[in-house]
């Protein structure tokens, strides 16, 4: 049974020793996110659902007018996930290829997910964080802006091929418009873009293009929000809530969830 006040997903993590067993029966789970399992409830509520622990701060008037849009993935969802980005014999993660134009792109039949983002707000990183437990494979990470200069392709098992597109904005490529509108436009088998917004400054004008080629196309995205705990919690609810409203009135093939990313810890839960 949840605990009184507590999101039904939450209450699932708190089941603790004999949910965590069968977890781990059906599909192992690493010491990392043992660990994680094991922390005192305040701090997990904070560490795995940040956008639950912000809305507490919500006035209550505001709370009919406005709320945030929270995901609650079981516990066996997220180790499902984890397992996705496990790097196993039978589940094979690697680096396939780059490239500067859509016609030199690898043709292959499995889904794609490309990340997206404007230089420095975090992509690198976090594609990193999520290949943390395929050890073979390497993302460069860069402290200079505009590392990424082509459209990478990662295998991810079976599953879907992961695509780390070129940051916009400062020293991006040329002809970073040609290269990825059109790859926005005309791969066929792209199934979700993820969207990367700096919850420091919020949605800019550059942000705003990425944006409109998603809406245009009718493309299904997603808005992750990276360096949440580059701000303090009064400044991060601000934007959050600015970032929702945008998501809520500006955008239609945006996912109404806002996907919340620490730049300290350099990790993200795979829901």
């Amino acid at each position: 049974m949840a605990a009184p006040g507590l999101r039904p997903g939450l209450g699932r993590l708190f089941e603790m020793p004999a949910a965590l067993g069968r977890v781990r029966r059906a599909y192992g789970t690493s010491q990392a996110f043992a660990e994680v399992l094991r922390l005192p409830k305040k701090q997990l509520t904070k560490l795995v659902f940040p956008l639950q622990e912000l809305e507490r701060h919500l006035v209550p008037d505001s709370k009919h007018e406005f709320h945030l849009k929270i995901f609650d993935p079981s516990l066996e969802d997220i180790a499902r996930a984890e397992s996705i980005f496990t790097a196993t014999a039978q589940n094979r993660i690697e680096y396939l290829s780059s490239a500067e134009r859509l016609d030199h792109a690898p043709a292959l039949p499995r889904p794609e997910v490309c990340f997206i983002g404007r230089s420095n707000v975090g992509k690198s990183s976090l594609i990193k964080a999520l290949f943390s437990l395929a050890p073979d494979v390497e993302v460069r990470v860069s402290k200079k802006p505009g590392h990424t200069k082509k459209m990478n392709f990662f295998k991810v098992g079976k599953y879907f091929t992961l695509v780390d597109m070129p940051g916009y904005g400062y020293r991006a490529p040329e002809d970073f418009v040609d290269m990825v509108e059109t790859y926005l436009k005309e791969r066929k088998n792209l199934m979700r873009t993820f969207l990367l917004v700096d919850s420091v400054v919020g949605i800019q004008k550059t942000d705003n293009i990425a944006v409109e080629m998603c809406e245009e196309f009718a493309l299904p995205y997603v808005m992750v929000l990276t360096k949440i705990d580059k701000s303090s919690k009064g400044h991060l609810l601000k934007q959050v809530l600015q970032i929702q409203k945008f998501v809520d009135t500006k955008t239609q093939g945006c996912f109404p969830q806002l996907f919340p990313v620490r730049s300290r810890t350099k990790r993200i839960y795979r829901h």
